[in-house]
């Protein structure tokens, strides 16, 4: 058996017209279909993140640190929509690689201060090559990505929003 990476092939490609009417079938589900692109996307930056030491995850912090520090662990955590005890362990991780400090807020002790070391800054020149090599490497032009962002923030805020009313 291949461990060769392949795309998904559909039912009409193997001669069904099944997939095509099959509310279920699974080449019409919206979420596989993301959660493909996004481990397929997840490969395309790893080898292009691992030079400069960092995760795709890390590489989100320090983008949302790069863009409005000092930022607020909730700050933080609302820029990337992830909880807590997800955002906690990436930002020990990126104070022990030298590249932000964790302070508490001197008009809130309750809040920690996230800020970029001086390796956290000049970390960002390095990285100011990252989107440029990951559009090239996915082959799509900058507008259909800049056209696919649009599409996803919308249906992420729909998402969040149906989410919001499920839970009340």
């Amino acid at each position: 058996m291949s461990t060769e990476a392949r795309p998904h092939s559909t039912g009409a490609e193997a001669g069904s017209s099944r997939a095509t009417t099959d509310p279920l079938a699974l080449d019409r589900q919206v979420c596989f279909a993301l959660s493909v692109t996004n481990r397929a996307v997840l490969s395309v930056y790893r080898p292009v993140l691992e030079p400069l030491g960092l995760t795709h995850p890390q590489y989100l912090v320090m983008l949302a640190l790069w863009g409005d520090a000092p930022m607020s662990v909730k700050g933080i955590g609302r820029a990337l929509q992830l909880d807590s005890p997800t955002l906690s362990p990436l930002l020990k991780r990126l104070e022990s690689l030298g590249l932000i400090t964790r302070t508490r807020s001197p008009q809130d002790e309750r809040q920690l201060v996230v800020d970029l070391t001086d390796a956290g800054r000049a970390l960002r020149k390095r990285a100011e090559t990252v989107p440029e090599t990951v559009v090239r490497r996915l082959g799509v032009s900058l507008a259909e990505l800049e056209e696919l962002h649009d599409v996803l923030t919308r249906i992420n805020a729909a998402a969040l929003r149906a989410g919001a009313l499920d839970q009340h």
